[in-house]
């Protein structure tokens, strides 16, 4: 069986909790987690750990959050004012974790369900959206990752062009699978707005709610979107249910869609890369 579970964030005792009372076991079960294992919490380098040593019993992809602590780490970026990274920064096993975190995936597909932390353009098959992931995930797992990393930030182009090359090709990849809540029907994205669906400006949609969607063949299990909170409709799974900010920790068996969710204590600063 299969547990979906929505952003961590640096909080490893909402994890404990869930995992307990999901009765999930690791001998037969496998964790899924939608990203953002880090930041805004104060336990991100436990929360690393603990996923790490799940092993192949825990299937994590990259979220925001993730590649800021990276960035961050690895001087490719400077340091917020307001994360709460300091844990993981000065850890003594700091480097094997990271490296780490840089080897998981960008997206996971498996029996039916597609794993991404924010999103996929609706021109997007699963199958195209799975090699573009590649490519992302061959750069960060590459001799010149900093380098990368360096040439990521920012939010321009707005949308996918398959002529796209280089960091504006690697960028709006990852923009699109750990940024995105909303786009055009033609598929720019709005990445401006986190609010909720009702206060989102004129002409942009949910990115799962634009017509003919070309990822509806599987059901896409995300977070990111903690304004929208728990969703699942139409081939969608959103799981970020603000645990940081005082909500819940969502977690849903794929095979039964039976949910489970512990309370959270709102423990977040305004952080990192949105």
């Amino acid at each position: 069986m299969r547990l979906a579970i929505g952003d961590l964030q640096g909080q490893i005792a909402p994890l404990e909790r869930l995992l307990d009372a999901a009765a999930f076991d690791a001998a037969s079960d496998q964790l899924w987690l939608t990203g953002d294992l880090v930041n805004r919490g104060q336990d991100n380098a436990a929360v690393l750990r603990r996923v790490r040593d799940l092993g192949d019993s825990a299937v994590t992809v990259l979220g925001n959050h993730d590649f800021y602590l990276l960035a961050v780490a690895s001087g490719a970026m400077r340091r917020g004012a307001d994360d709460t990274l300091d844990d993981i920064l000065n850890a003594p096993d700091r480097e094997a974790l990271l490296d780490w975190l840089r080897f998981r995936p960008l997206m996971h597909v498996a029996d039916g369900f597609a794993m991404v932390h924010a999103g996929l353009l609706p021109g997007w098959s699963i199958s195209q959206a799975r090699l573009l992931a590649h490519e992302v995930e061959g750069a960060l797992q590459g001799p010149h990752w900093k380098i990368f990393l360096q040439n990521l930030w920012g939010s321009q182009p707005l949308a996918w062009d398959e002529k796209l090359e280089g960091w504006d090709r690697l960028r709006v990849i990852v923009n699109a699978m750990c940024r995105m809540r909303m786009c055009s029907i033609d598929g720019e994205m709005a990445l401006k707005h986190k609010g909720p669906i009702d206060a989102a400006p004129a002409g942009v949609l949910p990115w799962f709610a634009v017509p003919k969607r070309r990822s509806k063949t599987h059901t896409v299990v995300c977070g990111h979107w903690s304004a929208l909170g728990y969703y699942a409709d139409d081939g969608i799974l959103a799981l970020d249910t603000g645990c940081v900010w005082g909500g819940c920790l969502t977690g849903v068996w794929l095979e039964s869609g039976a949910r489970v969710e512990v309370k959270c204590d709102q423990t977040a600063a305004p952080s990192g890369w949105d």
